[in-house]
């Protein structure tokens, strides 16, 4: 699974507009038993985002984690292989996470596993996840290709007590952490 292309802008000291770097995503890791890899591509922490003319830190290695930090964002490309699923079908835990998620496929298709239906998504294809249960799972041929914009959210009181559980179990780590 090659490394996406990342390219980062920013700004010379008078001002100006620049690429500060051009090249292979600096963080990506693989889950090889599950079929799966995570391309990190930006991270911001708080709200609104603080734009400097260059980052003081790689923001993709500051953590791996879901959500994002608190009225932060992440980006990452995730790749699911075919022919990972476990004896229930899926390709991924089953996992809530407190925030909003754009999943945009990329290539290939993905079936994203709800509580009560699936979804199978094919390139073009974008799907808006709300902190609900869910895993996805590659039933086809090919690698699957998914840009996802985490954004972190807080859900409401109202709906946290119709959840089972509660807000117990939520994923406050990377993926089988």
């Amino acid at each position: 699974m090659t490394a996406p292309r990342r390219v980062v802008t920013g700004h010379t000291p008078d001002g100006v507009s620049v690429v500060l770097s051009d090249g292979p995503v600096p963080v990506s890791r693989q889950l090889p038993d599950d079929g799966v890899a995570f391309h990190e591509v930006w991270s911001t922490e708080g709200a609104p985002t603080r734009i400097a003319a260059v980052e003081p830190s790689e923001p993709t290695e500051r953590t791996l984690a879901v959500p994002p930090p608190p009225r932060g964002t992440k980006i990452r490309i995730n790749e699911f292989a075919p022919g990972f699923l476990d004896e229930r079908g899926l390709q991924s835990p089953v996992h809530r996470t407190a925030s909003v998620d754009y999943g945009i496929v990329l290539s290939g298709e993905i079936t994203l596993v709800l509580d009560d239906s699936e979804v199978t998504l094919r390139a073009g294809d974008v799907v808006v996840q709300r902190g609900t249960d869910h895993a996805w799972a590659n039933r086809g041929t090919e690698t699957a290709r998914v840009v996802f914009v985490l954004v972190d959210g807080e859900f409401s009181d109202e709906l946290v007590a119709t959840l089972p559980g509660g807000l117990e179990g939520l994923m406050h780590g990377g993926p089988r952490d």
